[in-house]
């Protein structure tokens, strides 16, 4: 008899990302690019609600992907080609994006079920024999995603506000899944304590995915100032825009990143802080990135112009919601949330009052200089508490 080749990870070593991981991301920054320009076209109410739907379906699609390398080796050949399956219907996924809740419904609803499912299958195969406790969590998992599937294949089969409640049922089941440890009669509940991933893995799975909607925000600043003449408003925009990039990425990476990489490698419930700290909180990160994408734009376009509602709204929720994000994230690995967090959502707050009344740009730097006070707020908070606990010797 002949033994089967394990597909899983080795842990006796921290598991790397693999070039076919970053290959696979390359999709989502397609992903990330869609879901902008769907808000940008459709900057109102209704267009707000569905992109944030869309992006919870793709962070979620994208987030189980990060579980299932975090346990499999990726090199492996057929995991190789499982991947690039799995990018082929992540493609007409985000492809689909712009008219999900038009006449591509059904190819959006096709392309996340099967990416779900499929990806459960392989795993759940690769456990078999191998790890019990996880095989045992996978069936409950796959329990979860085909009934949501049947929601999202039937939605993507119906129109309308048929569509959208068939949707948020499957949606809903997928989020709530990891908060119930996916309990299933006859099968029992999951514990995170089960979920043996490699935390260091999970962390920088996730900050790669933070510098591809950071990406998208570059992009959109680039592209956008590329085909406007120089004028000194479009200059002016295109700076304070880039600027606002340089804080989102300072705030995040300056000091939570690598404390909450140390926290989750060496905490002995890894899977608790891959759920909570990377799976739900990191949802508020990207989408203020996303919603200062679109505001860049907007400020670049149109820096001098009568403010409109939309976005007022867009250029104070994006670095709000930026925020928000990161003030959960690290309170994760700190005693308090961070001062300089809470402030700096003080001063967005403060300024929703006079906004109708500034212009894109005035509005847009004002913004950016509330991120730039954060990072050094942060940043000199941080090195002075560092002094304090390790004095220099005298």
């Amino acid at each position: 008899m002949t033994t089967r080749t394990s597909l899983l990870r080795s842990r006796d070593s921290h598991a790397r990302v693999t070039n076919v991981e970053l290959f696979f991301d390359l999709v989502f920054v397609f992903a990330v690019t869609q879901l902008s320009h769907t808000l940008l076209e459709h900057l109102n109410v209704a267009g707000a609600l569905q992109t944030l739907f869309l992006l919870l379906a793709v962070w979620w699609v994208w987030m189980y992907t990060c579980w299932f390398t975090n346990w499999i080796d990726p090199d492996r050949p057929s995991v190789r080609m499982m991947m690039f399956a799995l990018m082929l219907a992540g493609l007409a996924l985000s492809a689909s994006i712009p008219h999900a809740f038009e006449e591509q419904g059904l190819v959006f609803a096709s392309a996340y079920a099967f990416m779900q499912v499929s990806r459960t299958l392989f795993l759940l195969r690769a456990l078999h024999g191998r790890d019990h406790a996880n095989f045992r969590n996978f069936q409950r998992i796959l329990c979860w995603l085909l009934v949501s599937a049947v929601f999202w294949l039937m939605g993507g089969l119906a129109h309308g506000a048929t569509r959208v409640s068939l949707w948020v049922i499957a949606l809903g089941i997928e989020c709530l899944g990891p908060i119930a440890y996916f309990f299933v009669p006859g099968l029992g509940r999951s514990s995170t304590q089960d979920w043996k991933i490699d935390g260091g893995h999970m962390a920088e799975r996730c900050a790669l995915f933070v510098i591809i909607a950071l990406g998208e925000s570059i992009l959109v600043t680039g592209a956008t100032a590329a085909r406007l003449p120089a004028t000194a408003g479009t200059l002016a925009a295109f700076v304070a825009a880039f600027l606002g990039s340089v804080a989102m990425w300072w705030i995040y990476f300056n000091i939570g990143a690598e404390r909450n990489t140390r926290l989750i490698m060496s905490s002995s419930d890894s899977g608790r802080l891959g759920r909570s700290v990377y799976t739900y909180f990191h949802i508020p990160i990207v989408a203020g990135i996303v919603v200062c994408a679109v505001a860049d734009e907007l400020t670049i376009a149109h820096p001098g112009e009568h403010m409109e509602a939309g976005a007022a709204i867009t250029l104070l929720g994006g670095p709000a919601l930026y925020l928000l994000g990161n003030v959960f994230f690290k309170r994760a690995s700190a005693k308090y949330y961070p001062l300089s967090h809470l402030v700096g959502l003080g001063l967005l707050l403060l300024l929703a009052p006079v906004a109708m009344f500034l212009t894109p740009l005035a509005l847009g730097a004002a913004t950016t200089a509330v991120l730039i006070v954060v990072a050094i707020w942060e940043t000199r908070s941080f090195a002075a508490g560092q002094k304090a606990e390790h004095p220099p010797p005298h």
